[in-house]
């Protein structure tokens, strides 16, 4: 049997982390070979065993100097055969077999996972528009790269949010949109301050590149301030309403500065205008669903002292997209309804407005649509203009649109325009998504 010393030899030579290779040496050499089983075995000299043991002993003690060596030069920072502060130079270290040559293969080099994470995301889209007819009472360019928007959009921090939308047209560069949105208030509130499209009926808060016509309807144009629609600064605060079953209904509070365009005009600067919206949405089946909404707004027009503007509207969406067939098959149908009353020199002037369109989808990319709307003029409501439109809609993908508008216009003044509009849009980097 081995002896009880060449097994410590043994233990203490693994526990250390030689090779498995010494380790048989060791045993080799600390273990005499094994006599034939035929033969009777010589009992080993006590005398060689014991030079034998003080041999590995040595050798043991040998091995820890190095060791411990290497370790004092690894805390000093000194490479392998550098000398000491003692100038003395370190032990050597047995020179382990150098490794067989590995083939480099050239790895990309890895993105930072924070290298934009303080850069908002940046999107811009291109609204391109040609137009062709006759039109002298509103005598659009034939061809106009109209509002192209560029959005700035980034967390704040784990209480905000912040959104800038500036419009690019050929005129010149304006902020359409810039506020500050407030998430994590108390009673699931949502709070909004800066500038910002109001929540007017559906249509005045989306943006044109949302539209689902290459133009606005004739209340917006009207009732609305124009075609920029009612954009104001100041604060705006949303908070649901419980009702019961699963309805949505959510109201908006905005307190806003008192101009806006041609829709009002405030001389003094407490002048302010005010608007409120309440919607309620449903889901009429798995593939339906509706959504209504009222809205009311004032603020002042500066033609009397204290002399003001009111709105009124109400507006109804009913969405259908099967699920097994959404892809391919899709309808939706829009309604809205405005009415003005203006404090005017002349008596107040009272006009109304409204709109009803549809839009079906004919296959994954064709979209077909249709639109009639009147409206009366804000300033003088025994005028009206009337209109109709139908549309034509491809996506090549869902970074691009073309989009054809045939439209007859009949203005209060007797002329009727017959019109052709044609749209490309484009966008570019990362877009928010906007409202439902």
């Amino acid at each position: 049997m081995r002896s009880r010393a060449s097994c410590n030899v043994v233990a203490f030579l693994m526990a250390i982390g030689l090779p498995a290779a010494a380790i048989r040496a060791e045993e080799k050499t600390a273990q005499p070979a094994a006599a034939p089983a035929s033969q009777e075995q010589p009992k080993p000299s006590t005398s060689t065993t014991e030079e034998e043991i003080k041999a590995l002993r040595r050798e043991i003690e040998d091995l820890k100097s190095q060791i411990q060596a290497l370790r004092d030069q690894g805390r000093a920072g000194l490479l392998p055969g550098q000398a000491t502060a003692s100038g003395e130079p370190p032990a050597q270290a047995p020179t382990p077999p150098p490794p067989p040559p590995a083939v480099s293969t050239p790895q990309p080099a890895a993105a930072s996972q924070t290298s934009n994470y303080f850069n908002p995301s940046v999107s811009v889209i291109g609204n391109y528009l040609g137009v062709g007819g006759s039109n002298r009472t509103e005598n659009l360019p034939s061809s106009n790269l109209r509002e192209s928007e560029v959005s700035f959009q980034a967390i704040v921090d784990p209480y905000a949010r912040a959104d800038f939308f500036l419009s690019f047209g050929e005129e010149g560069v304006g902020v359409e949109e810039g506020f500050i949105s407030f998430t994590s208030l108390p009673g699931g509130m949502l709070a909004k301050v800066g500038r910002m499209r109001t929540s007017f009926g559906k249509i005045n808060p989306l943006h044109l590149h949302v539209l689902p016509w290459p133009d606005e309807p004739l209340p917006n144009v009207n009732l609305l301030g124009g075609e920029e629609g009612w954009i104001g600064t100041g604060v705006s605060v949303a908070f649901l309403v419980p009702l019961p079953g699963e309805i949505f209904s959510e109201a908006t509070v905005q307190v806003l500065r008192g101009d806006a365009g041609t829709l009002f005009a405030a001389p003094d600067r407490g002048d302010l205008a005010y608007n409120g919206h309440y919607r309620v949405f449903s889901d009429l089946s798995e593939a339906t669903n509706l959504e209504v909404g009222l809205s009311y707004g004032q603020g002042p027009n500066g033609l009397l002292p204290n002399s003001k503007t009111r709105l009124e509207g109400i507006d109804a969406t009913l969405r259908w997209k099967p699920l097994r067939t959404a892809t391919y098959r899709s309808a939706s149908f829009r309604g809205e309804y405005i009415r003005s009353r203006r404090e005017d020199l002349l008596g107040d002037q009272t006009a109304n407005g409204w709109f009803l369109s549809g839009e079906y989808q004919l296959a994954k990319r064709w979209f077909t649509g249709a639109r009639i709307d009147a409206a009366g003029h804000a300033d003088d409501a025994s005028q009206t203009d009337r209109g109709k439109a139908i549309l034509l809609t491809f996506w090549p993908s869902e970074f691009s649109q073309l989009r054809g508008e045939l439209r007859r216009r009949e203005y209060a003044g007797g002329e009727t325009a017959d019109e052709l509009l044609l749209q490309l849009q484009f966008a570019i980097g990362a877009h928010g998504a906007h409202p439902f």
